[in-house]
């Protein structure tokens, strides 16, 4: 069984896109590597920033820590999420637990050549944390949660694990 401390950012991002996804992952089924749209992240995240030095926390590994203490993430997306911004507080949440006291997330968005900066607060911790006994809640559960609208599905890579009848 998975445990507070285990909990890492593809866990919070499947949180936020989509929960049947995340309770398939934490069963182990893992088709990312399937996926056209996962290899193009890869390969974004590959030839971005490439100067700087992923940071392994164990459950999560974040793109890199800057001197001023901000976590750094480099994402595929030309657009801002919810589950983008949920990932950038677990990793500042995770870094505080091991005592480096982060400010906040900066989110890379190479193809539009944009980032966001989001400031680590009392309030960013308490929804990291909320975030975290969401997903052991899911981890706990026995059946699935439901699937997502067909619409929501598309690209994702455990579109045949949903939707094959």
């Amino acid at each position: 069984m998975i445990g507070y401390d285990d909990v890492g950012g593809v866990h919070i991002k499947y949180l936020y896109h989509c929960q049947r996804q995340l309770w398939l992952y934490l069963r182990g089924i893992r088709p990312e590597h399937l996926n056209a749209a996962v290899q193009l992240g890869e390969a974004v995240h590959d030839t971005s920033y490439t100067r700087n030095t992923p940071v392994d926390l164990g459950a999560a590994q974040l793109d890199f820590l800057d001197g001023n203490h901000w976590v750094h993430e480099v994402k595929s997306s030309s657009r801002p999420t919810p589950a983008d911004e949920a990932q950038g507080r677990h990793y500042c949440h995770r870094l505080h637990r091991v005592g480096i006291d982060a400010k906040g997330a900066v989110l890379h968005y190479p193809k539009t050549r944009r980032t966001r900066k989001l400031p680590y607060d009392e309030q960013a911790a308490r929804q990291a944390d909320t975030d975290i006994e969401a997903v052991l809640t899911i981890a706990r559960t026995a059946d699935s949660p439901d699937r997502l609208a067909r619409s929501a599905c598309r690209g994702c890579s455990f579109t045949d694990y949903c939707w094959t009848e």
